[in-house]
């Protein structure tokens, strides 16, 4: 057990991962949620659900709705503001998780909001709850409402804004995440990483519609939605191969992982780390099968280290 979990050991940002796999942001909660459910302790990681400034209720119901090539959804970032995450949910982390690297998710609707969400969680981090966090994933997806609405990642000098302020706020890694649907993902990391991003998440989900067509309406309380599930995949390993060729920072890849071979794909087209989360909604145990999976496939390819195997594709390609 320990070669094989040496094999999947991987340094990102300087931060040392047990193994590749993390839970995505949005359906890791705070952790405490699936401490009963998912062994938290065998993965190399977590993202938490978003952290905004202030509680946000988020979308009408139903908020989630499956189809054949995955889910859709639209929460809304609901989430209980930075002050209750502070309060309820940072010392849990520090507490029950200590092996396991904590990544907040943070997001705004300002180019100032990132930052101070940061600010606060430094705060607390610090002087109340040392071991809670190793860093932060800003969700550049947010829509920038003092700027008509376009996202943060759309729009070059906002992009570069909102990492920098970040980055000012903490001297943790700081991942980004990117939209597949920006007109030029490779360029908008660009801009991210000469902000001072440390790691970039590659991706988020793509926007979509699922008709209820009995009743001749959205499936969704709000109408349209995030599309997440295996239709992803081919997307996120796509964006993950093309950034990978334009910078040199580390790459969380995320997008229709279920099988061990699914995260494999990313992690040769670039990825150091490796996001679950529609699969794990689906089965709580996804997760764990494929850290046993990696673990195995290593075993039998003679791969003493997974993460020599990071952007391989790129040889051969």
């Amino acid at each position: 057990m320990t070669a094989r979990r040496s094999a999947l050991a991987v340094q990102v940002a300087g931060l040392d991962f047990q193994n590749p796999i993390v839970l995505a942001a949005g359906t890791a909660a705070y952790g405490r949620e699936l401490a009963e459910v998912v062994d938290l302790g065998a993965l190399g990681g977590l993202v938490t659900k978003a952290v905004s400034p202030q509680p946000r209720p988020g979308a009408p119901a139903p908020r989630v709705a499956e189809f054949a090539g995955g889910m859709i959804n639209a929460v809304g970032l609901a989430n209980p503001g930075v002050d209750a995450v502070r309060r309820d949910h940072l010392p849990w982390l520090a507490r029950e998780l200590p092996g396991v690297r904590k990544i907040a998710n943070v997001v705004g609707f300002a180019v100032e909001e990132f930052g101070a969400v940061v600010d606060q969680l430094e705060a607390s981090v610090t002087a109340e709850s040392a071991g809670a966090l190793d860093g932060y994933e800003l969700n550049v997806s947010c829509p920038n409402v003092k700027a008509g609405g376009m996202e943060f990642g759309a729009d070059p000098a906002a992009l570069a804004e909102v990492v920098r302020r970040a980055r000012a706020a903490t001297r943790r890694p700081l991942f980004v995440k990117l939209s597949p649907t920006l007109p030029d993902i490779a360029r908008s990391a660009a801009v991210a990483v000469d902000a001072g991003a440390d790691a970039l998440t590659l991706v988020n989900t793509i926007p979509g519609l699922v008709i209820d067509v009995g009743r001749r309406r959205p499936a969704l309380g709000f109408g349209t939605g995030g599309v997440s599930g295996t239709a992803l995949l081919p997307v996120g390993v796509l964006a993950t191969w093309k950034v990978r060729r334009a910078v040199g920072v580390p790459l969380l890849g995320v997008g229709g992982v279920t099988t061990a071979e699914d995260a494999l794909q990313y992690i040769v087209a670039g990825a150091s780390l490796v996001g679950i989360g529609t699969a794990m909604l689906r089965d709580p145990r996804a997760p764990e099968r494929v850290v046993r999976g990696l673990a195995r496939w290593c075993e039998r390819n003679g791969v003493a280290r997974l993460s020599d195997l990071v952007g391989s594709l790129e040889a051969s390609a």
